[in-house]
């Protein structure tokens, strides 16, 4: 065959494949450009839609909240997501009467069991409002679904159906979710303890219950849980946890103390070996020492490490009945060149 005809019928096959990879280009250009538009001109109705709603039930809203009884429309199934949207939003911002108006309005409206059927059958972003509406509602009848939710891997998800259990029953909530909360270390405590806030009373009496129970891992968490708090634990179990060899236990006991029952076991500490004990221990002294317990943040001035000397100070500066005049005393009496920096440090402080 000659070569010139073999060389132009490769050179036509390059140019229709060449052709057919452009047109498919094209038309996936094409089909990707009409995707976007259509969902875009979605989006807008969905917003058209929301605002329609919102202007529909805003005043309504409005009236309950200043007290009114007005008479309601249906809900329509279009305007169920904007509608919970702008609930939860204005209950967030709520108390008292003006919340429980709210709360009698959406069950006038039947969004206790709309939010229950989207707690069971909804997609995620759906139930994470579901949980948020029914821990507002405090609706009971939800309590076996949100259980699950508190263990779930989703921790956006997790978090509210926790937060929701408290709203629906404080004390059954902190049985269940107190040895929850102590076993979770991946959840935030600043978020645990929001959370709890509204359960203090029930989570401190699980607490107390517990706490002998644990073993050392767990302890420092359920400690801090306490603290944070500030829930008062029996001295009894206080003790015991002030007395644990393990210095992470310790110190997170001797955070949460709050009262002088412990006095003796925190007076016991400032001699640890391990200098972060030492500085919670002149804290917690400060905050339940007596006045005889200045000799014994005085000796600490002197401690080598610099946070237990600073720690001292602010101690003896926030000892219960010692005046200024009994400082001036105690920093004449001071004979260590650090020990008097630090005082003088912490009463300038004081004055700053």
């Amino acid at each position: 065959m000659n070569p010139s005809a073999l060389h132009a019928g490769a050179s036509s096959s390059f140019v229709t494949v060449a052709v057919w990879t452009g047109t498919i280009a094209l038309v996936l250009t094409l089909l990707l450009a009409a995707q976007i538009v259509l969902l875009r001109m979605a989006l807008r109705r969905r917003e058209r839609r929301a605002a329609a709603a919102l202007a529909r039930w805003r005043p309504l809203l409005n009236q309950a909240i200043v007290g009114e009884e007005p008479a309601l429309p249906a809900l329509g199934p279009r305007e169920r997501l904007p509608f919970l949207h702008l609930w939860a939003h204005l209950q967030g911002s709520l108390r008292g009467d003006a919340s429980e108006a709210l709360n009698a309005m959406a069950r006038r409206l039947g969004v206790d069991e709309l939010a229950r059927a989207m707690l069971a059958r909804g997609a995620r972003d759906e139930r994470l409002l579901a949980t948020l509406v029914l821990g507002h509602l405090r609706d009971r009848a939800a309590w076996p679904q949100l259980l699950p939710l508190a263990r779930a891997a989703d921790s956006a998800l997790s978090l509210t159906a926790l937060w929701a259990l408290v709203r629906v029953d404080p004390e059954a909530a902190a049985e269940y979710l107190t040895p929850l909360f102590v076993e979770r270390e991946d959840w935030a405590l600043s978020h645990v303890a929001g959370i709890l806030q509204q359960a203090s009373a029930p989570v401190a009496q699980v607490l107390a219950r517990i706490l002998p129970q644990l073993g050392e891992e767990r302890l420092p968490r359920a400690l801090r849980i306490a603290e944070s708090l500030r829930v008062m634990l029996p001295a009894g179990v206080l003790a015991q946890a002030l007395n644990s060899r393990s210095s992470a236990v310790v110190i997170a006991a001797l955070r949460s103390v709050l009262t002088p029952e412990t006095l003796l076991e925190v007076r016991a500490l400032l001699g640890h070996e391990d200098w972060q004990v030492r500085v919670q221990a002149a804290r917690a002294l400060g905050r339940v020492g007596e006045r005889s317990d200045a000799a014994r943040l005085t000796a600490l001035l002197g401690d080598p490490q610099w946070w237990v000397r600073y720690r001292a100070a602010q101690a003896l500066r926030e000892l219960p009945l010692l005046s200024r005049a009994d400082l001036e005393a105690v920093r004449a009496s001071l004979t260590d060149r650090f020990a008097l920096d630090m005082l003088d440090q912490v009463l300038a402080e004081e004055g700053a």
